[in-house]
């Protein structure tokens, strides 16, 4: 009986609401009002964020970053890097650990201290948040009226390395639709993802750059 009881714990706690907000979208976002918005996970990572920065200064395109905020504290120069090129900056937990395994404190605890150090290191306080995942537990529903809870329309499954660049670049093309919110991931440390996967997705990203005429957008604009 105690193993049927964690079982509905668990359920009521972790799945029900995940899935109850994604179906009905309550209380989040899933597309912009018009353009496309280019997302990106689990950074700043010191070798490809940098890469990433570069390419899209190069081609004139603001974007949404949800960042890990121990890697934040422990990279700081590529923060305020985001801030001065005009992207935006949001919450992706201190950890980037799953809801599905936090109690109440501790969800609150990974989102409050991460906002502490991007607010520190920028001077704008994140209104912006994506759950690693997309995994959300009830306490969340509590939460929303603080930050802004950010999906997507289409993730690419990108740090999988053995996607490739000219089947990532197809699912790019293929994902691009007015409203569309597109998760990227500019760190390959994350557990599950390939170390190297972030190269492949630069690759296919530039190319996307240079043959679709897309209006791209970051949140703060849309």
């Amino acid at each position: 009986m105690t193993y049927i009881w964690l079982i509905v714990t668990f359920f009521i706690y972790s799945i029900l609401p995940t899935s109850f907000i994604r179906i009905f979208s309550f209380r989040i976002q899933k597309r912009v009002k018009r353009g496309v918005a280019l997302t990106f996970d689990d950074g700043p990572d010191p070798m490809y964020t940098p890469q990433l920065l570069d390419l899209l200064k190069k081609y004139n395109v603001k974007a949404t970053f949800f960042v890990v905020g121990w890697k934040a504290k422990k990279y700081p120069h590529l923060i305020k890097r985001m801030k001065e090129e005009g992207h935006t900056i949001g919450l992706h937990h201190y950890y980037h650990t799953s809801n599905w395994l936090l109690p109440p404190f501790f969800t609150q605890w990974e989102l409050e201290r991460s906002a502490r150090i991007i607010e520190q290191i920028t001077g704008v306080p994140p209104v912006y948040y994506r759950p690693p995942w997309g995994h959300i537990n009830i306490w969340m529903l509590f939460m929303q009226k603080k930050y802004k809870i950010v999906m997507w329309t289409y993730i690419l499954g990108d740090w999988n390395a053995t996607l490739g660049v000219d089947r990532l670049y197809e699912r790019l093309r293929n994902s691009i639709e007015d409203g569309a919110i597109i998760v990227l991931h500019d760190s390959g440390s994350t557990f599950g993802a390939d170390e190297h996967a972030p190269a492949n997705m630069l690759q296919a990203l530039e190319r996307l750059f240079q043959h679709v005429n897309v209006k791209w957008v970051n949140l703060n604009e849309e």
